[in-house]
């Protein structure tokens, strides 16, 4: 079974009453989803593997560590997802970035495919997919899916705000990918919002209704 990981640090924590806050507006919302996106990224990099190179510093010559060049992609879910992208890019600008766009079917409520642009060496990559919230988890199964018809081996799902419901959902259609999330909330509402949530994670960062 894939793992949970749910980020206690006090300044994703601190951040994250900001975002959640019905006050806050597009400009410092955008801002502040950037900067979890960076610190969640921060972690989300711990096991990256390492090798050995050897340089000279001022004082001397020394054998140092560098990334082993593994390759890192980025696929935020459209359109919210886009929002994340930046941040995580701060820390790996060398990654490539992927865009999965996903619309709810109004009769079926399923998430349908509409747009999918990936780096050629999908197979040789590990691919992060962002999006700020985990509701029914519809969409992150379907994203996840698009990534591994196309030959996707190595995929990690990184969130806000998850609800278990979408948690669960996804752990059971992808038991190999692993889930980082900023906080695990209560629930789902009757209409698949997450409760206590940020209500639409996309309208907030766009402005829009």
């Amino acid at each position: 079974m894939s793992k949970v990981y749910v980020f206690d640090h006090p300044l994703i924590q601190h951040k994250l009453t900001h975002i959640r806050d019905i006050n806050t507006g597009t400009k410092e919302f955008r801002e502040l989803v950037d900067e979890v996106a960076t610190l969640m990224a921060f972690e989300i990099t711990r096991e990256l593997p390492l090798e050995e190179k050897e340089i000279e510093t001022p004082v001397t010559k020394m054998t140092s560590k560098v990334l082993s060049g593994k390759k890192i992609g980025i696929v935020p879910i459209l359109r919210a997802g886009i929002g994340m992208v930046e941040g995580v890019l701060k820390l790996i600008p060398a990654a490539k970035v992927g865009h999965i766009g996903l619309y709810r079917d109004p009769q079926t409520l399923q998430p349908i495919e509409y747009y999918a642009k990936l780096p050629a060496d999908v197979a040789e990559r590990e691919f992060i997919v962002v999006d700020p919230m985990l509701a029914t988890g519809g969409s992150a199964i379907e994203a996840i899916n698009s990534l591994k018809k196309r030959g996707a081996v190595n995929i990690k799902f990184m969130c806000l705000i998850a609800a278990p419901e979408g948690v669960k959902a996804l752990q059971e259609a992808h038991n190999d990918v692993d889930v980082y999330i900023a906080a695990l909330d209560e629930k789902l509402d009757d209409h698949g919002y997450i409760v206590p949530g940020l209500g639409d994670a996309g309208d907030r960062l766009f402005g829009t209704k």
